[in-house]
Formats: C-alpha cells, structure tokens, sequence
C-alpha cells in the first residue's frame, strides 16, 4: 500500500491536532485490511488537494489507536467525524465519493 498524504494522528496528540486547527477538522478512522478504508482514503486526499485549506483531514488507524475510536463508540469502519471550534459534530457517511463527503459537510458546517 502506498503512503497516504493525510496526516495521522495519534491518541495522545488528538485533541491537540483539533483544538489547534482554525478550520473544521475530518477524521478517518480506518485499519490496514480493510478495503473500503482504502478506497475512501485515496478520496479524502484528493478532497484535502482540492479544498484549498478549507478542512484539515486525519486519519486514525484504529488498530494502533484505539481510545478515541472507543471514545466515539465507532463500531464499524470506515468512519468519518466532523470536529468544528474543538468539538464534534456529526459523524459523516463513511463511504462516497469526495464531492459527496464535501456536500455533507458543507451542509452540517450550515455553509
């Protein structure tokens, strides 16, 4: 598998990552064998080339990272959570395509 260039985060250094982003934050949580996960990846780094900065993306591998998962009581993967000012928002629906992700959160950020 290729290097993602979205930037993963820890669960030590979550909080700080989204408290000190000034734009809404997406976090993908995800694990190596899972396909899907994969596949919505490649989707979310195209959505982050093309948002011009207007939304930080992560990725948690649940497999090494696995408190915030459990914090969120995430129970299937892919998932995506929408933070905004440091706080979550919603969970966005885990597969699609980045044009549908974008309109999702456009819609929950009230844009």
């Amino acid at each position: 598998m290729t290097r993602s260039t979205l930037q993963a985060v820890t669960d030590r250094e979550f909080d700080q990552v989204v408290e000190a982003s000034s734009v809404p934050v997406l976090v993908e949580f995800w694990k190596p064998a899972c396909g899907h996960c994969r596949a919505l990846m490649k989707e979310l780094e195209q959505l982050q080339e093309e948002s011009g900065g207007r939304v930080t993306i992560l990725t948690m591998n649940v497999e090494e990272q696995f408190q915030i998962a459990a914090e969120l009581e995430i129970s299937s993967l892919p998932a995506l959570a929408l933070y905004k000012n440091r706080e979550f928002v919603t969970f966005i629906g885990g597969l699609g395509k980045k044009y549908e992700i974008l309109k999702q959160i456009e819609h929950e950020l009230g844009r």
